[in-house]
């Protein structure tokens, strides 16, 4: 009898427990550096909405993550729930197999258009209308300068910004007057001509057709101001993201192009001791262009109850206006949601970038990028 009390209460005890009642349900996320901030800013605020649910983040290097995506995908193994992704590697998931067409019931993912920039939704699409992913946050392209470098040489903003004529004629009075670079390397001019001057239904390399867009004006007027800029001496012929490049923007180069979120890495680790002497510019000519951006896919040959609960997290990190600006204020990255790049926050001056107010610049810039 003693012994059938204590079974009983036994019994009630586990039965009265929360988590005997509701077990916690994993939810795994793949992604890399930088953009795995998300995932780890999202763990305490998905747990309000879903305090059932725990994050569980994956994150390798760029490349090895990728590379790991598409071994997964091919494979079916090892497959989280979702899927991290840059845009300069979406090209090779774009409609395939393995990902979910989140245009398709149950995600309809296309009714939430209106809320999100437009132009992130033709990088992940094919021009049949597969959506293989949903935007997350983007990289509004962005030229930086060194406002000190340019005051020694008698050179203005106005003179970067006008043209690209313009912008290569104060690279010599630069180079004249301080000796220092227009910029890294002229391939950044190649590619800020190539990403600024698509037409409506073009992508950076095919048109709408899949066709090969190389021999095109767009790409010859590229090639030829970058042959300019290097037949110049006006570039030090630096690969981005290396030791060269590196010290060039500490101590070399007057300008780079690149997306907003440059200027983050500039303060953080860069050049953190050129505070105050960089700025942030249109591109020459007063174009408009995208760099970088991130997004997120569900992998097809997973659950259905998986692929749910996979959606509900990506609809929560994409529209919640909350979880938007925690991003963009932790790790730079300029939020998707429209609502989100209407907030305060974008109107406090950057100190780093002399007390201006660029966030408001590079929201223009993000509303000019042409959908293609």
């Amino acid at each position: 009898m003693r012994r059938l009390l204590c079974c009983l209460l036994s019994a009630v005890a586990l039965l009265a427990c929360p988590c005997w009642a509701r077990a916690e349900t994993e939810l795994v996320v793949a992604s890399y550096p930088s953009f795995d901030q998300a995932v780890k800013v999202a763990i305490p605020l998905f747990k309000k909405l879903r305090p059932d649910v725990r994050l569980k983040l994956m994150s390798l290097s760029y490349d090895d993550h990728h590379n790991a995506l598409v071994f997964s995908l091919a494979t079916r193994v090892g497959l989280p729930d979702v899927l991290g992704i840059e845009v300069d590697y979406l090209g090779k998931f774009v409609g395939s197999a393995g990902l979910e067409d989140l245009s398709r019931p149950p995600y309809n993912a296309l009714q939430l258009k209106p809320q999100l920039v437009p132009y992130t939704f033709g990088q992940a699409s094919t021009p049949g209308g597969v959506l293989s992913g949903m935007p997350a946050d983007i990289g509004p392209g962005s030229m930086f300068y060194r406002k000190d470098i340019l005051d020694a040489a008698g050179v203005s903003e106005a003179q970067l910004t006008a043209s690209w004529e313009s912008y290569i004629e104060a690279g010599l009075q630069i180079k004249a007057k301080t000796g220092k670079l227009l910029v890294p390397s002229a391939l950044t001019v190649m590619e800020t001509y190539i990403r600024a001057n698509g037409k409506p239904g073009e992508g950076l390399f095919f048109d709408s057709q899949g066709r090969v867009i190389i021999n095109t004006p767009r790409f010859q007027r590229a090639f030829a101001l970058a042959k300019t800029v290097r037949e110049k001496g006006l570039d030090g012929n630096f690969d981005r993201w290396t030791n060269d490049w590196f010290e060039s923007l500490r101590r070399a180069a007057a300008t780079e192009i690149y997306g907003a979120w440059l200027g983050g890495q500039l303060k953080d680790y860069i050049a953190p001791d050129a505070a105050g002497k960089w700025r942030a510019a249109p591109l020459p000519g007063g174009a408009a262009a995208s760099w970088g951006g991130s997004f997120y896919a569900i992998p097809a040959a997973n659950s259905p109850e998986r692929k749910k609960l996979a959606w509900e997290f990506i609809q929560f990190m994409v529209t919640n206006r909350e979880m938007q600006l925690a991003i963009f204020k932790v790790g730079d990255a300029f939020p998707v949601l429209l609502d989100a790049a209407n907030d305060p926050f974008l109107e406090e001056p950057l100190p780093y970038l002399g007390g201006q107010k660029a966030r408001l610049l590079w929201r223009d810039i993000a509303k000019q990028v042409p959908v293609q």
